[in-house]
């Protein structure tokens, strides 16, 4: 189905090099919002290590956002020190494909880290490349355009998890 992610995780920072390698994902595509930054449009130290960490072990980074605040996503990224695109109409497949293409990697070489079904999965899923869905960073607040969406994305989830229970057992 083309709304769940292939994997889930609490945070970005549970993402680990064993888990990329196991699933042969040599790059990742990064959403900033409520993934690597919170609401206050802070970068926390632990996920800058993860990134710092993953680069040094040989993944590529990239930053795929939907907002339009270009500066917002060019902090975020000089700080990590990877490439990015802004405003990229997310589950659109375009801004995907451009961002494969800079990377040079294969689709399903290729991880979509985010925090929303909507934009993140279904676009990466839709280009074929390893969908990870994360929590928000901050489940307290959200932008306009996205908390409407939380409550059907949080139904999924939930269908998700117990999907995955099933076939664990």
């Amino acid at each position: 189905m083309f709304i769940y992610p292939n994997e889930y995780f609490n945070k970005v920072e549970e993402i680990t090099i064993e888990f990329l390698k196991k699933n042969k994902i040599k790059a990742l595509i990064l959403d900033v919002d409520n993934t690597l930054i919170n609401y206050e449009k802070r970068l926390s130290e632990k996920v800058a290590k993860w990134a710092r960490e993953l680069k040094g072990q040989g993944i590529k980074l990239y930053i795929l956002s939907n907002t339009n605040q270009e500066e917002k996503v060019k902090r975020v990224a000089n700080a990590l020190e990877i490439p990015y695109e802004y405003f990229a109409k997310k589950p659109l497949k375009s801004g995907f494909l451009k961002v494969q293409k800079s990377l040079n990697e294969k689709p399903e070489n290729i991880g979509v880290v985010g925090d929303q079904i909507f934009t993140d999965v279904l676009g990466g899923n839709r280009c074929g490349m390893t969908t990870i869905l994360v929590d928000p960073i901050d489940d307290k607040k959200d932008y306009w355009y996205t908390a409407w969406k939380r409550p059907i994305e949080n139904k999924i989830k939930i269908r998700y998890k117990n999907k995955r229970t099933k076939e664990k057992k």
